[in-house]
């Protein structure tokens, strides 16, 4: 079993930064990639970028490069969203997701709650 956790979602101005955190244990844990998706009201789940296990290889997508990256503390087991130049369009929930490195949600088994995100203008 393993559990993801995310947290530090909250309210900020366009233009400004935000970073979630995402938190993982289990005895499955280690291996995984991990990756941050969102969800906007009435939308499909879209992905926004993964981190391989060791943080050497990262994917995003178009929409978020540039803005967004993705970082991973192994010491801390912990992997991060830092969100640079936020815009409106970027509200959503945020979760955040363990599994092997892809775009797809399906190729990932482990889920955290999700964390709101919303970006005024």
């Amino acid at each position: 079993q393993v559990l993801v956790v995310e947290s530090g979602g909250g309210l900020v101005q366009a233009g400004g930064s935000l970073r979630l955190s995402c938190a993982a244990s289990g005895r499955t844990f280690s291996g995984y990639a991990m990756a941050w998706f969102r969800q906007a009201p009435g939308k499909e789940r879209e992905f926004v970028g993964t981190i391989s296990w060791s943080g050497g290889y990262a994917d995003y997508a178009d929409s978020v490069k540039g803005r967004f990256t993705i970082s991973r503390d192994i010491a801390k087991i912990t992997v991060y969203l830092q969100m640079n130049s936020l815009k409106p369009e970027d509200t959503a929930v945020y979760y955040c997701a363990a599994g092997i490195f892809a775009r797809t949600p399906g190729e990932y088994a482990y889920w955290g709650q999700g964390t709101q995100v919303t970006v005024s203008s």
